[in-house]
């Protein structure tokens, strides 16, 4: 199916913007109107854009029983920069409604679009009815943005029959086209999205980048212009490149998305306050602090995580009635420097260094103390980097992603041992970062098969990160002879969608046959469930 931009498009220019530029975007009402106190403007007409300012969509996420944040962010012209917009305050209205036409509207407002966070707002939604589909969208001026959607949360302790939600994440703009998106926006009344994390590259623009399926060189499917993200307006920049996108928007558009990062957000495999290369911390904090503030202007996340310098809050829990608890985490805000000198590489004695982390002390005692209190029949963990031991069959080597939990075997031990310990009820872990799907079971001892299966671990593959990709790569059969734990491997590209009932969780894992090109076929892979009460992968 052909699905057209819902919106004009705008042209990229290099210049500064002017008075010239001002009026051409804007019209010259909104130039007098924006510079005026607001007790005048408000005796004015609307100010009329020129040119659509609701370029980059509109989205929800974090829901509460009682509402939502619903978000958008004004960019007349997206590219360029000042993004087609004045140093000035914007009002924005907001409406949101028990059905798609409008015509019981239950809540709305006015929010102010300010030019310190990118002329971006957050509205976080109350008032509202737990286990509820609503409707919302904003006006400004004489312009009106798409209509989104997006369901409360259903009231603590509700008796609810399923939940259903998709995991995905690592969408390379670079590397390919975002059908998985389109596909997951056709999907019936999920609950939420959990974003893993790789939202944007922070990477300076190439023509040819590897393809592990392939093992070569081959040339990228899109552009974007720029250089690596450094300041603020490159961040932003970046973003809009991606959010422009018209199966990005109508994904954000469909459910309300829980988002959290991982690496390429700011720079590649960063841990804390150490870059990928050799940058002093102090230096590196800057960059981070930059990359903070974009990504809270991008994001539909409540005010609990308004970036204070380089730290902002990511974990929280969501909980679906007496169904799902789900708490999304942070495993790179506060981790300890990777092992090993990073890699994937046999395994050094850093691995066992009593006194890494990968959560940080707090996130790491918030979550034990969440699952411990949980009353939830299930209890999902959404996080970024693979925590199931995983040797990658290399010939005459044990090789390990020193990057994911597998650098980190202390603090892997301990969240094992919590779920056993304090027998956490059907515990499943959500990752991402692989640019595989995987499923397997997670041991209590994550290198002994033997011992007693304490979790399920889903891994998500990318949106487009790695190109097309294919059925499996040359190394999975060494792969699964040497993890037994490891029940499932695919190297194409997609999203999980995971339905939980309470006798029953089935993920099924969705690709995409191509995505170097944007007429991809969605179908769906396999399905793998773990049975209540029955830790372990098993055939749907």
């Amino acid at each position: 199916m052909t699905i057209r931009h819902p919106f004009p498009g705008t042209g990229i220019d290099a210049t500064r913007l002017g008075r010239r530029a001002l009026l051409k975007t804007f019209g010259a009402s909104a130039l007098v109107a924006l510079s005026l106190p607001v007790t005048i403007r408000q005796s004015l007409a609307q100010p009329i854009f020129v040119t659509y300012p609701f370029q980059l969509g509109v989205a929800a996420g974090d829901p509460a029983p009682d509402g939502f944040v619903i978000w958008t962010r004004l960019a007349p012209l997206p590219l360029e920069p000042g993004y087609g917009m004045p140093m000035q305050p914007v009002e924005i209205e907001w409406q949101v409604a028990e059905d798609s036409g409008f015509r019981t509207v239950t809540q709305k407002g006015t929010v102010i679009a300010r030019p310190e966070l990118g002329h971006a707002c957050h509205v976080e939604v109350a008032g509202l009815q737990p286990g509820r589909t609503y409707f919302y969208r904003f006006t400004a001026g004489r312009e009106r943005s798409i209509v989104g959607r997006a369901r409360t949360l259903p009231a603590p302790g509700a008796a609810v029959e399923r939940v259903r939600f998709a995991v995905a994440g690592c969408q390379s703009y670079e590397q390919g086209y975002y059908t998985a998106y389109r596909d997951l926006s056709l999907q019936d009344e999920l609950d939420f999205v959990f974003h893993y994390g790789d939202y944007i590259y922070e990477y300076d623009p190439r023509p040819f980048t590897f393809d592990r399926h392939l093992n070569r060189q081959v040339p990228i499917v899109r552009d974007v212009p720029g250089t690596e993200l450094m300041t603020v307006e490159d961040y932003r920049r970046r973003y809009a490149v991606y959010k422009m996108d018209p199966d990005l928007q109508l994904a954000h558009a469909s459910a309300a998305f829980i988002p959290t990062w991982d690496d390429h957000e700011i720079d590649n495999n960063w841990a804390a306050s150490v870059a990928e290369d050799d940058v002093p911390p102090e230096v590196f904090d800057l960059r981070r602090v930059a990359a903070a503030q974009a990504y809270y202007e991008n994001m539909p996340l409540r005010r609990t995580s308004w970036p204070l310098g380089p730290a902002i809050r990511l974990h929280r829990r969501f909980d679906y009635g007496g169904l799902l608890g789900f708490s999304a985490l942070d495993t790179r805000q506060y981790r300890s420097d990777q092992p090993c000198g990073d890699g994937v590489k046999p395994i050094c004695p850093e691995v066992d260094d009593p006194k890494a982390t990968i959560l940080g002390p707090e996130q790491e005692k918030w979550l034990f103390d969440g699952l411990a209190r949980s009353k939830t029949l299930w209890n999902a963990i959404g996080q970024q980097v693979v925590v199931m031991a995983k040797d990658f069959g290399r010939p005459n080597e044990e090789a390990r992603n020193l990057d994911a939990w597998d650098g980190y075997r202390v603090p892997r031990q301990r969240l094992m041992d919590h779920l056993h310990d304090r027998k956490v009820r059907n515990a499943v872990i959500l990752t991402g970062d692989m640019h595989q799907n995987v499923a397997g079971d997670l041991h209590r001892r994550p290198d002994d098969p033997s011992s007693p299966i304490v979790a399920t671990e889903f891994v998500a593959t990318s949106i487009s990160s790695g190109f097309d990709g294919g059925e499996a790569r040359s190394t999975y059969p060494a792969v699964l002879s040497r993890n037994p734990h490891v029940k499932f491997m695919n190297d194409q590209r997609g999203y999980v969608l995971h339905t939980v009932r309470p006798d029953r969780w089935e993920a099924a894992f969705r690709v995409v046959d191509k995505v170097r090109t944007p007429d991809g076929t969605v179908s769906t892979r396999a399905t793998l469930a773990v049975e209540a009460g029955d830790p372990g992968v098993k055939t749907a």
